[in-house]
């Protein structure tokens, strides 16, 4: 129970990598509520944990203030924000991406981390107690052709993290992230650009430990990270890979 008592957001937690985490969460002690765009699967995750549940779209400053207020309203104070809505273009040459779906990465990939720290850091910092892991990915450290633009917008993620990380350890309120390698979500196929196993063995050739990444390997380090065994750690960017990176 190494979150009880403690409060949590998951954005996009209806799916993936943040129903792992919020999973998780929970079976650590912590009342959570599950942010998605889309509300039912938000809903089915919520219940089965026993949170709650909030429709919000990260990309969208009213939403996200409507989020952060019903999360008070259920909770009183928030004690951990997971940044883990995220979207990718289709792979492509980097000029061929079109306008709007790189407007739509950017703004759901960072604006998203803006709009959250926004709503939800004032408190934090006045309380002096806090955590915020923003899911960013190896592609931000170790990009691959063709995802240029989802590239960038996770290298600015581990940035964010790093300089959020600095400005708010005066505030006892820590921020890192975790890099994960691609794993079983809802964003695989677009990451591969068709999802066949000829594309997926190529894509396993690249990680050492042999296998995509799950939303329990998500879990288990965004606990740990949030937990107070970490509390030393702040601005770091864990990579979660099976040895992508190396």
């Amino acid at each position: 129970m190494r979150l009880a008592g403690r409060t949590a957001i998951v954005t996009g937690g209806g799916s993936g990598f943040g129903a792992g985490i919020a999973r998780r969460f929970a079976a650590e002690g912590a009342r959570v509520m599950v942010a998605d765009i889309d509300a039912a699967a938000a809903g089915r995750v919520a219940d089965a944990i026993g949170g709650i549940a909030c429709a919000a779209d990260v990309a969208d400053a009213a939403s996200v203030a409507a989020m952060a207020e019903a999360a008070r309203a259920a909770f009183g104070a928030i004690d951990i924000l997971v940044n883990n809505a995220g979207i990718t273009h289709l792979p492509a040459p980097l000029e061929e991406v079109s306008e709007a779906d790189f407007d739509r990465v950017l703004a759901v990939n960072c604006k998203s981390v803006y709009l959250t720290a926004r709503a939800l850091v004032g408190a934090m910092k006045a309380r002096r107690r806090g955590v915020i892991l923003n899911v960013a990915s190896t592609a931000g450290i170790s990009p691959r052709p063709r995802l240029n633009w989802y590239n960038a917008s996770k290298g600015w993620m581990i940035t964010a993290t790093k300089t959020m990380a600095v400005e708010l350890a005066p505030f006892a309120v820590r921020v890192n992230a975790i890099c994960p390698v691609a794993g079983e979500t809802p964003l695989l196929a677009r990451f591969l650009g068709e999802d066949t196993p000829e594309m997926r063995a190529r894509f396993l050739a690249t990680i050492p430990i042999g296998r995509f990444s799950t939303p329990e390997d998500m879990g288990n380090a965004a606990l740990f990270l949030c937990s107070d065994e970490a509390s030393m750690i702040t601005g770091v960017a864990l990579e979660v890979d099976g040895g992508r990176c190396i």
